[in-house]
């Protein structure tokens, strides 16, 4: 088949879930034979022309000059570079800033969409923009042809709110195996001594909610804050938090040995995020053998199911911290590592998504 990837900045990730994703599938789908091509924001930082086998398509995105708006012109110009090209299936991932040119997408091609998370509802979207969100999240329910979800949560609310059946494929992780104590002097912390909390500085990742019960605790175990702080929310945060020499922002960390290793050798590994699917930093904690300790959503339950401790207020967070341990939930910690060998490692995934694209080949009318 002749597959097309689009809706990412390109490969390989430099940025986020669907571009790590689209890495790992691209390549998987190369060695099983297939003609691929991925799409890429003109200055993304790999200019060549293929990527392990992967046709790399190379168009100009002006986000860097328009802000979100920039990204309705590039998916733009990927949309119109996918009409001249005949492609046999085009996968999308996401819909936020696509949906828009459905109209313009080629008739012949059999579109599947991963439907992402429920974005219109992370607040640090005004009004006007949630709106937005809902009606192009209703444009790619309807207009695609088949449909992915990447969790339970989000299968049963397109069932619901569009009547439209999906297919449900999880994101997946690579399981962790060679943890080194070396990587920790660089954080000045201490194997089984610190906390920590990774997410992009948004209200709904609710890092507010646990660093106010990090406050109220009175045992002063350091908390690693690992994303990206720079900006008004991050500012709010750190001003708010300022006299909490434990509460330490140490900024985005984009080595995943790095990474692998702090959540690793952690104590508790809080995972706030309320809002989307499945998420990949969630998975990558539980490959890396981390008390995961979970906000208490439908979405993080439908991942971690019996195998977290959760919270929903302050209150909780600060009771967590007083009482739970690592070493007392190691069982907790393997059943979310096994979880990942048997049911999110990235070969299944990429497998289901292939198996997918296959049926859909057989049983469309598009390409006959």
């Amino acid at each position: 088949m002749k597959i097309a990837i689009l809706g990412t900045r390109g490969v390989p990730n430099y940025y986020g879930g669907f571009e790590q994703f689209a890495e790992f599938f691209s390549v998987y789908l190369v060695e099983k034979g297939h003609e691929v091509y991925c799409y890429n924001s003109h200055d993304h930082p790999h200019q060549e022309k293929t990527f392990h086998g992967v046709n790399i398509i190379h168009q100009y995105d002006p986000e860097y000059k328009y802000g979100t708006f920039g990204q309705f012109i590039y998916d733009y110009n990927c949309i119109m570079d996918s009409r001249k090209r005949d492609f046999d299936i085009i996968l999308q991932l996401g819909y936020t800033s696509n949906s828009v040119w459905h109209f313009l997408l080629p008739k012949k091609s059999i579109i599947i969409t991963n439907m992402d998370g429920l974005e219109w509802k992370r607040t640090k979207y005004s009004k006007p923009v949630q709106q937005f969100l809902k009606f192009a999240e209703r444009l790619a329910a309807n207009n695609s042809d088949f449909l992915v979800s990447d969790s339970i949560g989000i299968q049963k609310f397109l069932q619901g709110k569009y009547k439209k059946e999906s297919t449900y494929i999880a994101y997946g992780a690579y399981p962790f195996s060679s943890p080194n104590e070396e990587f920790l002097k660089e954080y000045s912390v201490e194997k089984g001594n610190y906390n920590m909390i990774m997410a992009r500085f948004e209200p709904e990742n609710n890092m507010d909610m646990v660093l106010e019960g990090v406050a109220m605790n009175e045992d002063k175990m350091p908390i690693l804050v690992i994303g990206k702080h720079m900006t008004k929310y991050g500012e709010y945060l750190k001003n708010k938090f300022k006299n909490h020499s434990n509460i330490r922002f140490i900024g985005g960390i984009y080595n995943l040995e790095h990474l692998n290793n702090l959540r690793y050798f952690s104590n508790l590994y809080f995972h706030g995020h309320s809002v989307g699917g499945t998420n990949p930093s969630l998975l990558e904690a539980m490959a890396s053998r981390a008390l995961v300790i979970a906000h208490n959503n439908d979405f993080n339950k439908g991942i971690l199911k019996e195998n977290s401790h959760y919270f929903s207020n302050p209150q909780e967070v600060k009771n967590i911290l007083n009482s739970i341990k690592k070493n007392d939930n190691l069982q907790l910690v393997q059943n979310n590592f096994d979880s990942i060998v048997n049911e999110f490692n990235w070969e299944k995934i990429n497998g289901e998504y292939l198996q997918l694209f296959e049926e859909c080949y057989s049983k469309s009318d598009k390409r006959k």
